[in-house]
């Protein structure tokens, strides 16, 4: 993300990255990954298909979504006559992953309506070696300003908490003296991936609740849930957030006694989050018994999925019935509303950035049939950002009864008196380290780590009950007079609607850490 919240190409996180410092980045091929926990049919992605069908297009990824009388089965033998080969299929869900060169190969499945309710490539570009590409890099915290922090840190906080004035403003550390979370509680944090040897998040790592889901498959071997050499700390940040230890080390997570796990679903090199693996992500966090996840991103190559286009209502049918599982499993999915600044409760929207893996072409969308992913599916949580004045962060987009709740995302403009007068937010990067970040990325992992203490709180409730809760116990906030604009100038908050106490800047409210553990 550039400073200016617009959500670039190629740069799929809800974080809006600090240009200071230099990003690693590495070049690593596409490979398909396969392990006994996925359910895969009979062929593998790098077969050759059985079939004589038309292979001179790209290689490209699909989804396939089967009608309530079609079986597996049939559909394998659907997709292999028509050229592609299975990847994995979700019997739970009705959902096949496919890859095929026939160019035809969705319209072929699509025409087969006594099987397939929808059909659609999950990208625009080829499935090909990844390339280098600039992830953007996060502020680091200096040796000076931690030394600031540890000399202010009074009795029973952690070294770096008095720069964590987010915890503060959802009253995060009077929770902590009532109660940290359960170890029956675990947020799964479905991203770039988690770097599980940081000092600050080791203690409260879950590896048997990890894995790898990049290419639609659950590979769940050692590390494989960790970032990529090319070195996206996004996953990492996030984690510190939710569940970072009460340990003396350096920060404090919302819920720092319950467990995090990660489930990694970003391409290396370019750390797009396509449709097949996001999928396996929630379903894996639902067979798993996992609490919460948290989604701090949106499903590419497009910003917003047309349910009027075919390729794009099929991802929207197919990652749907993912979230839907899950949360009949038990699971509360949570998500960040998006760092564009615009309104998702409005009659249209202009989308320059879809598709992002090949070529953008500008459209007019009506966020009403077009949605953006996960964040608008029923049933999903949707936050927006806020920062140390309570205002709406410049960059947060939102919606009057779009956004459910608000949460502190930063906000470089609004400036704390903490010791390093950092409006961002200050979590745990790749290597033991700490790094700002500001973005609804950072907003949606506070709402993840209140909806885990709600969960220790209350380990019967449902995810509705849970969702029910969050609102209900957050603090209203009405809308501003005035907030932050991109260059810091303070303007009028004309954008901002509200009813039956609701605003579209805050939803029902900021989330409130105390009240959910009292």
């Amino acid at each position: 993300m550039d400073q200016l919240g617009s959500r670039a190409p190629k740069k799929r996180s809800r974080a809006l990255a600090v240009p200071v410092g230099l990003a690693l980045t590495a070049s690593l091929a596409f490979l398909p990954v396969v392990s006994a926990s996925a359910a895969p049919l009979g062929t593998t992605a790098d077969a050759a298909p059985t079939s004589k069908a038309d292979t001179s297009g790209p290689k490209l990824s699909y989804v396939a979504n089967l009608n309530a009388y079609a079986t597996t089965k049939a559909a394998k033998k659907a997709v292999e006559r028509a050229g592609g080969t299975v990847v994995t299929a979700y019997e739970q869900i009705g959902v096949v992953v496919a890859h095929s060169q026939n160019p035809d190969f969705a319209e072929q499945l699509r025409a087969q309506r006594g099987l397939f309710v929808s059909v659609g490539a999950t990208r625009t570009a080829p499935m090909t070696a990844a390339r280098t590409t600039d992830e953007g890099a996060t502020q680091q915290l200096s040796a000076a300003d931690a030394a600031k922090a540890a000399a202010a840190a009074q009795e029973g906080q952690e070294p770096l908490e008095p720069n964590q004035w987010d915890l503060r403003t959802i009253k995060a550390d009077k929770a902590h003296k009532i109660n940290d979370g359960s170890r029956d509680v675990t947020v799964g944090i479905i991203d770039t991936g988690v770097d599980d040897t940081h000092p600050d998040l080791a203690p409260n790592f879950s590896k048997g609740q990890s894995a790898n889901c990049v290419g639609g498959v659950a590979d769940t071997t050692e590390g494989a849930w960790r970032p990529y050499a090319d070195g996206s700390d996004h996953g990492t940040h996030v984690a510190g957030t939710i569940g970072a230890a009460r340990n003396g080390i350096g920060v404090s997570g919302v819920a720092p006694g319950v467990k995090i796990a990660a489930i990694k679903v970003s391409e290396p090199g370019t750390s797009l989050f396509y449709t097949e693996a996001v999928v396996c992500g929630f379903m894996f966090a639902a067979e798993k018994g996992i609490e919460v996840t948290n989604n701090s991103y949106y499903v590419d190559p497009y910003l917003f999925n047309c349910k009027t286009d075919d390729d794009q209502k099929a991802l929207v049918e197919a990652i749907g019935r993912a979230t839907k599982y899950a949360e009949r499993k038990g699971t509360l999915h949570i998500a960040s509303a998006g760092n564009s600044d615009q309104d998702l409760a409005a009659e249209s929207l202009v989308d320059d950035t879809s598709p992002n893996d090949t070529t953008p072409v500008p459209r007019t969308i009506d966020p009403k049939v077009c949605l953006d992913l996960p964040t608008q599916l029923p049933g999903v949580v949707t936050v927006s950002a806020t920062g140390d004045q309570g205002l709406r962060s410049y960059y947060s987009s939102y919606g009057l009864g779009v956004v459910d709740v608000a949460a502190p995302g930063g906000d470089k403009w609004q400036v704390p008196n903490t010791p390093d007068a950092n409006g961002r937010v200050l979590s745990t990067v790749p290597g033991g380290g700490y790094g700002y970040k500001q973005g609804t990325s950072m907003a949606a992992p506070h709402v993840a780590g209140v909806a885990a203490l709600l969960k220790s709180a209350h380990p019967s409730a449902t995810p509705s009950q849970l969702q029910a809760m969050l609102k209900a116990q957050s603090t209203k906030a009405a809308c501003p007079t005035q907030i932050y604009n991109a260059a810091g100038t303070l303007v009028d908050a004309t954008t901002c609607a509200s009813k039956w106490g609701r605003t579209g800047y805050y939803g029902y409210g900021v989330i409130d850490a105390l009240k959910a553990v009292k």
